[in-house]
Parts: C-alpha cells; sequence; structure tokens
C-alpha cells in the first residue's frame, strides 16, 4: 500500500474546491456570457493540450507516483485531462469574481461618446478611450516579441539544451502572439488589473504544484529540466502555469471585449 496521495485526491482539494467557493462568492454576472467564454476555454486548452501533454508524458518529462492515478487514456492518467479542463475554469472563476473590466483607465467626462465601453459579463464598468484600446504598437510589438519566444523556445526544444522549458514556450508563445495580434492594445491598457488576475491564480497553482511534487503525485525528469527553481519548483514548472493562466485571463477578456463591440 502506498502512502502517496491520489490525483484525483489533489484535484478536488486544490481545484474543485476552490472552484466552488469562488462560485458561490462570485458576482453574479450574465450567465450565458460567462459560460460561453469559459466553455470556449476549456475547449480550447483540452484540443490544444492533450496532444502535446502526451507527448511530453512519452518523452519521459515527467511520470505519476506508484498508485497515484486511477487509468489512463493514451499516456495521460484521466486526472490529468480534468486537470487541464478544470484549470481554465479556475482561472475564469476568479476572473469574475475580481470583476476584470473594471481595470481599464477611466476617460474624461467629456469623452464618453469617443470610449470603448468594457463589461464583465454584463457589468459596464470603466470606459476605455478608443485611440488607446486600438493601439497599433502594442498588438504588433506584442505578438512580434511572442514569436520571438516561441522560435527561442523551438530552439531550446530541439536542441535539446532545455527540453520542457523549450516544449512549453514553443506551445504557448504562439497562441499568446496571436491574442495581443487579435487586442493587443487593450490588453496593453488593462495591463495592471490583468497582472494582478494572472498572479494569483499563479501562484496559486505554483504552490499546489509544488506540494503535489512533495509529496510524489508526479515527478518531474531532472533531464529535461534546467536544474533552476524557487523552493524546489522547478522553473518550467512555474512558467507553465504562468502561460496556461495568461492564455486564459486574456483569452475571457478579449472574449467579453468582443462581445461588448457587437452589441
Amino acid at each position: 500500500m502506498t502512502g502517496i496521495p491520489s490525483y484525483a485526491a489533489f484535484l478536488v482539494v486544490f481545484v474543485v474546491v476552490p472552484i466552488a467557493v469562488l462560485v458561490r462568492r462570485g458576482r453574479r454576472e450574465r450567465r450565458r456570457h460567462a459560460a460561453v467564454a469559459t466553455g470556449l476555454m476549456v475547449a480550447a486548452a483540452l484540443v490544444y493540450t492533450i496532444p502535446w501533454d502526451n507527448y511530453l508524458i512519452g518523452q519521459g518529462v515527467w511520470w505519476y507516483g506508484e498508485g497515484a492515478v486511477t487509468f489512463r487514456i493514451w499516456l495521460a492518467p484521466v486526472e490529468e485531462y480534468l486537470f487541464i479542463a478544470l484549470q481554465p475554469v479556475l482561472a475564469a472563476r476568479w476572473c469574475y469574481h475580481r470583476g476584470w473590466a473594471d481595470a481599464g483607465r477611466a476617460a474624461g467626462v467629456g469623452d464618453t461618446p469617443t470610449t470603448d465601453v468594457t463589461t464583465d459579463g454584463g457589468y459596464v464598468t470603466t470606459p476605455v478611450p478608443h485611440e488607446t484600446a486600438t493601439m497599433a504598437a502594442p498588438r504588433v510589438g506584442g505578438a512580434l516579441g511572442w514569436l520571438a519566444v516561441a522560435a527561442a523556445g523551438l530552439w531550446a526544444a530541439v536542441s535539446g539544451e532545455a527540453f520542457y522549458l523549450g516544449a512549453i514556450l514553443a506551445w504557448a508563445a504562439p497562441v499568446l502572439a496571436l491574442q495581443w495580434a487579435i487586442g493587443g492594445g487593450f490588453l496593453w491598457t488593462i495591463r495592471r488589473r490583468l497582472a494582478v488576475l494572472v498572479a494569483v491564480p499563479t501562484v496559486y497553482l505554483w504552490a499546489a504544484d509544488w506540494l503535489a511534487i512533495r509529496l510524489g503525485i508526479w515527478v518531474i525528469s531532472p533531464t529535461h529540466t534546467v536544474g533552476v527553481g524557487l523552493f524546489g519548483l522547478p522553473v518550467e514548472e512555474m512558467t507553465f502555469f504562468l502561460v496556461t493562466n495568461l492564455l486564459v485571463v486574456q483569452g475571457i477578456v478579449l472574449f467579453h471585449r468582443v462581445v461588448a463591440r457587437w452589441r
């Protein structure tokens, strides 16, 4: 009999329970738009992450403790698929709980007719100046910057210098580049609030991941990592949760911006 906690128990304690708390305490946003936005993030996460995740498992980047998982589909345990689906829900619930859209920079009293009004699932909040939200420089600069990160990640992964870190960057950065190409001006305008919305679930999942590794629920291969981290948490794991939460939060923000502009 093993002393390693189960992956399922980890999900219940560190993902399902926080989601339930945030649902109960969250603001009453327009449920339909929130559900659609969250559902899109979950679907995108599953479609985009599952092949990548299974590939890395096959390469021996990480594995699971004895008795920690129930059964596998392909190479990953069923709990892994649940985690992929539930992490966007957790990040989304945090966004709605905090009310992301009131982060926009306030326009002057006389500027209302020329501003874009952002919404948080139906809440009319701080207006963002149209010329600021549609700036070309953040869109082009952000897209090119993330494409450069993707190229660096691809080189690191192919060369083997930092396989896991490179695989993360090559996988996530192209989508981040697309997000900035579409709405970089708006994302730049609300960058301070965006940082908070991304930082909180990221740091929380860092702590949960650190504990899971300490308990032996999963093990990260030292062969495919650079050996740098924080309190024993590999920098690759830190990067993964940072970029995945960034993808989800920016995706939700841009979804509601598009919905608001269509009205």
